[in-house]
């Protein structure tokens, strides 16, 4: 029998009978330490604490890089939602091959280790008094409790927005019960959990962490994290919108997902507005001014661009966990988002012809809209032939894409993918690029040769500003369409990226519902874009299967199998696979084929 005064090396994870190594876990019970010699000690404690936060994703890493990652803790969303590809073999194509649920290869069920370890520091560490220099306060305890308590909920909500409703762990289990298995909760109840964990644990939180330390969460991103949860909830996916969903039942006949009530767009309104309304004076969309304090000088360009650079007022949550790192080093994001003509770089990370249309005209008007747009011939621009599809983009657009002819900024040399060209990849693999490359996030400083920098230290961001502003207007649009508010937030966004406002140029939409939700939509679409939202979003407002939002069909990108001449035709370059069952991942077979209780998402 093993007792529970010993956190020993083998637990049982989940919920029917696994086992794992809990150096797996957490390093620092090497010895098969007593709990009480790791809560009687302040750095072991701080040091069992560190581990909780191990479940953060990092944001930066797009599953392209070094070795595989085994987890869907990184970013590897942006890929599966279409918005980039690689050439890389290290990224098994499951849009193009399809997958199940014993190979679906970025879950997040391995969240509950940490979500274990929070239960564990919330029932057992305490204060511990000052002998010597080794004493944890009154008040850093409460700190690190509420941190534990907050990221407890914070991988419940992870797990929820890949899944749904998945079950609740709240203690941590006798690691000695080997008959561990759980039903999972409903939707419903799944969210009036998230909700008061976060309610409350916003009280607990500093009201707001310095700059320094954006890396722990505070009541902002509490709140900030209640509101999205209620968005999920009542949305079309979790809010009767996916009938197979809705006809789930387990084997107790518990309905899992709820039918439609259009009373919980009122519900995430007052989530949204909490947060709002906190977040005025604290939080602000970045803007650059050439001059400081000379509002004419503002630059979309430059505050596009140094908003991923450095820490500021955007930000809700960022964290330190990123590969950022500096061209040269085949495990950065650098090294496989810069051409490969340049600096000794990979050239991996090819953007799709979907996400390049989708960008706005400097017009503000989209290229199906705008007379501005045009597919044939050239222009010259600064003395740079560039082919009219590039030329009177918007800002967010030049941010973002490295296309053929544009100027790269350290070697100030002009980019080429056609056959023949420095940066030709045809001939390596046709499949993985696409005439784009990846340029958003970038630093323009580094470079892998010469006397230029290998790196830069940039935030990873988790949330930020101009999501939440969005979705505001989303949920306003949702309850009353008439309010101004709707148009005023979506132009929030759209005047710090430097294109006309929506009430300007096309006041008509103005309290149509259906027209003001598909501008709200384009518009997350370009300013989130391979921020890895886009995934989620598409599948909670369940249009995958739409023009809108396709997740399936053919993806396409400039011909780079041909001459210079030729090269500006769209060909496709992968077929991708999208079924109904996709709108929520499965839950990993192994978990569901040991458990008597757990029912699987519909179609797996």
């Amino acid at each position: 029998m093993i007792k529970m005064n010993k956190i020993v090396k083998y637990i049982a994870i989940f919920f029917a009978v696994t086992s794992c190594n809990f150096l797996d876990v957490s390093d620092v019970l090497q010895g098969e330490l007593t709990k009480e010699e790791v809560f009687n000690s302040a750095s072991m404690t701080r040091r069992f604490h560190r581990y909780i936060y191990s479940g953060i994703p990092d944001m930066s890493f797009l599953s392209v890089f070094g070795t595989n990652q085994p987890d869907g803790l990184g970013n590897p969303w942006t890929i599966l939602a279409g918005e980039i590809t690689t050439g890389s073999a290290i990224i098994m194509p499951i849009p193009s091959s399809g997958y199940h649920a014993g190979t679906a290869q970025f879950p997040r069920w391995g969240l509950y280790r940490q979500i274990r370890q929070a239960n564990q520091f919330l029932e057992d560490a305490k204060a511990i008094p000052r002998t010597g220099t080794d004493f944890i306060s009154e008040d850093e305890f409460l700190s690190l409790r509420a941190e534990a308590r907050f990221l407890r909920a914070y991988y419940h909500y992870l797990l929820f927005e890949l899944y749904g409703p998945v079950p609740i762990q709240t203690s941590s289990e006798d690691p000695g019960n080997r008959n561990l298995d759980f039903y999972r909760p409903s939707v419903d109840e799944m969210v009036e959990f998230l909700d008061r964990e976060f309610r409350e644990v916003a009280l607990e939180l500093k009201e707001e962490e310095p700059m320094e330390r954006k890396a722990a969460p505070d009541r902002g991103v509490a709140l900030a994290l209640r509101a999205k949860t209620w968005m999920y909830a009542a949305s079309p996916l979790f809010n009767g919108g996916y009938a197979e969903a809705v006809a789930l039942r387990d084997n107790t006949g518990k309905q899992i997902f709820p039918a439609k009530d259009e009373s919980k767009w009122t519900k995430a309104l007052a989530a949204m507005q909490d947060f709002i309304d906190f977040a005025d004076g604290r939080y602000d969309l970045y803007k650059y001014y050439t001059t400081p304090g000379d509002v004419s000088t503002f630059s979309a360009d430059l505050s596009l661009y140094r908003l991923f650079q450095e820490y500021n007022d955007e930000i809700i949550w960022a964290t330190t966990r990123n590969i950022w790192g500096g061209v040269g080093f085949a495990n950065t994001f650098e090294h496989n988002t810069t051409p490969r003509g340049e600096g000794n770089a990979a050239g991996n990370v090819g953007v799709t012809q979907e996400l390049v249309d989708a960008f706005f005209m400097s017009d503000g008007l989209g290229i199906d809209e705008s007379p501005l747009y045009d597919e044939e011939g050239f222009t010259t621009v600064n003395g740079d032939r560039i082919f009219n599809m590039y030329v009177n983009r918007e800002p967010r657009f030049y941010n973002s894409v490295t296309y053929q002819g544009k100027r790269w900024q350290v070697s100030n040399k002009q980019i080429f993918f056609h056959l023949g060209s420095e940066n030709d990849m045809s001939q390596v693999n046709t499949n993985g690029y696409t005439g784009y490359m990846l340029f958003k996030r970038k630093n323009r400083t580094l470079y892998g040769t010469g006397s230029s920098p290998r790196s830069f230290y940039r935030p990873s961001i988790l949330y930020r500003l101009a999501e939440f502003y969005l979705l505001y207007a989303e949920a306003l649009n949702e309850v009353n369409p008439s309010d101004p508010r709707v148009i005023e937030y979506i132009d929030k966004v759209r005047e710090r990226a430097g294109i006309p406002l929506l009430a300007d140029i096309k006041p008509e939409i103005a309290g149509n519902k259906v027209l003001q939700r598909k501008a709200i939509q384009a518009e997350s679409r370009v300013e989130l874009c391979t921020e890895g939202q886009r995934y989620f979003d598409v599948r909670r407002w369940m249009i995958a299967e739409t023009p809108e939002g396709r997740q399936g069909g053919a993806f396409h990108g400039m011909d780079m199998s041909a001459s210079e001449a030729n090269f500006h035709k769209r060909k496709a370059f992968q077929n991708r696979i999208f079924t109904p069952a996709m709108y929520l991942y499965p839950i990993p077979l192994n978990e569901i084929q040991k458990s008597r209780r757990l029912v699987q998402n519909p179609g797996w």
